[in-house]
């Protein structure tokens, strides 16, 4: 089975690099040199190609774009790589999407002849590299399970949520809740400093009480040491909240919480933070 992967930078790249290592076939292409030098160096089994057009034949293609409008520009119209791939292959996207672009995408795959599954994925890019990535999969039951063997081999553990809409909305709900926990703790930090605590010991104390979370053991000691290198940057974080609200207002649903969260990030991206470690937003805060 060939494998065609398009975009293999922070988390494409390590599920790219994990179907490598298991002896697969994998042709990539990124626009990025670097990141494909990163991924063809952890195996034998992976090839670089010029363009899409170059993956045309592989059987399972996987997608890891920034944008909704960047997978319907590779993958849609004419001149789409949809267009050209095989009757009966399938296409896998990882991104994170609004829903409605993964329904765009699923559709056009359905009317080609081809398979199609949202899978985006859960964690960290050093989750992906080490084939922990939880993967939320949408699509109908006949493709998850002709694709679950495949998903296994680049993260764990793989859910099935059967429809395109409900696997992208996992996404979007968890990065909903994930910043606007972020930017909460900020200013939770924030008034520690002022009431004289400092950072690493108050992350301590909170850890012992209902205000512990994921992003208070992950990003609260990087706030304490003034850590922001962008793990995940803020301006993708800008992109994902925008998402997820906007799928909110499709639904008739409010997310005033997290909209406010949103102007946060949306001021720090401003203020020219955006390709820092979204932790940074901590720095707007007064």
């Amino acid at each position: 089975m060939l494998f065609g992967f398009i975009g293999v930078g922070a988390m494409g790249g390590g599920l790219a690099r994990n179907l490598i290592r298991a002896g697969k076939a994998v042709y990539v292409f990124d626009l990025n040199p670097e990141a494909i030098e990163k991924t063809l160096a952890a195996g034998s089994s992976g090839k670089a190609v010029d363009g899409v057009s170059g993956l045309s034949e592989a059987d399972v293609i996987f997608t890891s774009l920034p944008m909704p409008e960047n997978l319907e520009d590779v993958m849609l119209g004419e001149n789409g790589l949809l267009a050209s791939m095989k009757t009966g292959s399938t296409y896998i996207d990882v991104s994170t999407i609004d829903p409605q672009t993964a329904r765009k995408l699923s559709n056009a795959a359905e009317e080609k002849g081809i398979q199609f599954l949202a899978c985006p994925l859960g964690k960290t890019p050093a989750h992906a590299e080490k084939a922990e990535e939880p993967i939320f999969a949408g699509g109908t039951q006949a493709v998850f399970d002709s694709m679950k063997p495949t998903l296994e081999i680049i993260g764990n553990p793989v859910y099935y949520l059967k429809t395109v809409e409900a696997a992208c909305a996992v996404k979007l709900i968890s990065n909903l809740i994930g910043m606007t926990n972020l930017v909460v703790l900020a200013e939770g930090m924030r008034i520690g400093e002022k009431a004289g605590i400092e950072s690493k010991y108050l992350l301590e104390l909170l850890a012992d009480t209902g205000a512990k979370s994921m992003q208070l053991d992950l990003r609260g000691p990087w706030i304490a040491d003034g850590d922001f290198a962008s793990r995940f940057g803020l301006d993708l974080t800008v992109k994902d909240l925008r998402l997820g609200c906007e799928m909110a207002d499709a639904w008739g649903n409010d997310a005033n919480t997290m909209r406010a969260a949103l102007v946060y990030y949306k001021q720090a991206s401003a203020e020219g933070l955006g390709k820092e470690d979204c932790n940074s937003v901590y720095k707007i805060i007064k």
